[in-house]
């Protein structure tokens, strides 16, 4: 049982007993409030409990999808006790609570709390998704194999969700010199490999794809995203994939990010074309006397959410 006070315990979306339902639930919220290997700003493990705060002050009704969400059940797990030994340690723990949620065939739905924490959930999903992708919205690369004597720092997870299935990033615009010949190998092993046998292997072991949001903003097809994604695809959103405009609450903001219909029409169209098995918000860093954060993360959620189950209309009732 968490620490935390019971006051942070309350459900996403403030929603009643019925509509929070473990049993009946498609979403599992899963908040995370661990900032141990924040590199800039900390404060990220309060962003669980602000995104859950707004939520209750949201609208249930999606007027962009003519449904309401929530209908579907929408359970939130108490709060997951951080631990002080490492960030190794702490992605053990997130793999075994989401497991826990994976296995029973829930949508897990985790909210952080710093980027290093999503590799526990991705590793839970692989085991019962073999063939699962992972698509990254982000500032950053991630791509680091070390980073503060650590390869489970926040500024390694991409590296290392790469090792274990392919990743597509989007938003990008911020990288060491490291990380870009790493990319750069990958385009290398991926066109050498091309020319050989006249197409590229887009789900190979080590699959990267990187898309910086300058090239976003001047309009990528969502198909050529798409067509390196597998089927089974689960989306890791950190807030900084923003411009700094809108969502300035961040623990490594950049400038000349995504803006909110950028992210939102990218998001629903990969849910039109693929089967979303889970994702995450991390990386909100509270600022005093400043709402509008928080609640663009809780609708971003509660969007993802929508996006998801749209054509499910059916399976509303509980």
């Amino acid at each position: 049982m968490s620490s935390y006070p019971l006051s942070v315990m309350h459900n996403f979306g403030g929603l009643d007993e019925k509509a929070s339902s473990f049993k009946k639930a498609k979403f599992v919220v899963l908040p995370v409030p661990y900032d141990m290997t924040a590199s800039y700003q900390s404060g990220t493990r309060k962003g669980p409990y602000a995104i859950i705060d707004a939520s209750t002050h949201m609208e249930l009704y999606n007027e962009e999808l003519d449904i309401e969400a929530y209908k579907v059940g929408i359970h939130t797990m108490p709060y997951l006790e951080p631990t002080s030994k490492g960030p190794k340690e702490m992605v053990d723990i997130v793999y075994e609570a989401s497991s826990y949620i994976v296995n029973l065939d829930k949508i897990p739905v985790m909210l952080g709390g710093e980027h290093s924490i999503t590799l526990g959930l991705v590793r839970a999903l692989k085991k019962k998704y073999p063939n699962m992708s992972v698509l990254q919205l982000d500032a950053h690369a991630d791509m680091r194999d070390k980073y503060q004597e650590s390869p489970y720092n926040h500024a390694c997870i991409a590296r290392r969700i790469s090792e274990m299935c392919p990743i597509v990033q989007v938003g990008i615009r911020s990288l060491s010199v490291e990380e870009a010949e790493f990319l750069k190998k990958g385009l290398e092993h991926r066109t050498q490999k091309s020319e050989k046998t006249h197409h590229a292997s887009h789900i190979t072991h080590h699959s990267i794809h990187t898309y910086f949001a300058k090239d976003i903003i001047r309009g990528i097809p969502v198909e050529d995203i798409c067509s390196n994604l597998t089927n089974e695809v689960f989306i890791t959103i950190d807030l900084d994939v923003f411009d700094p405009s809108i969502m300035p609450a961040t623990g490594t903001p950049e400038p000349g990010g995504l803006m909110w219909y950028e992210v939102t029409g990218l998001l629903r169209n990969i849910a039109a074309k693929k089967e979303i098995i889970g994702f995450d918000v991390v990386e909100l860093c509270p600022l005093a006397g400043n709402l509008s954060p928080d609640f663009l993360a809780a609708k971003l959620v509660y969007k993802m959410m929508g996006y998801i189950v749209k054509d499910k209309k059916a399976d509303y009732r509980l």
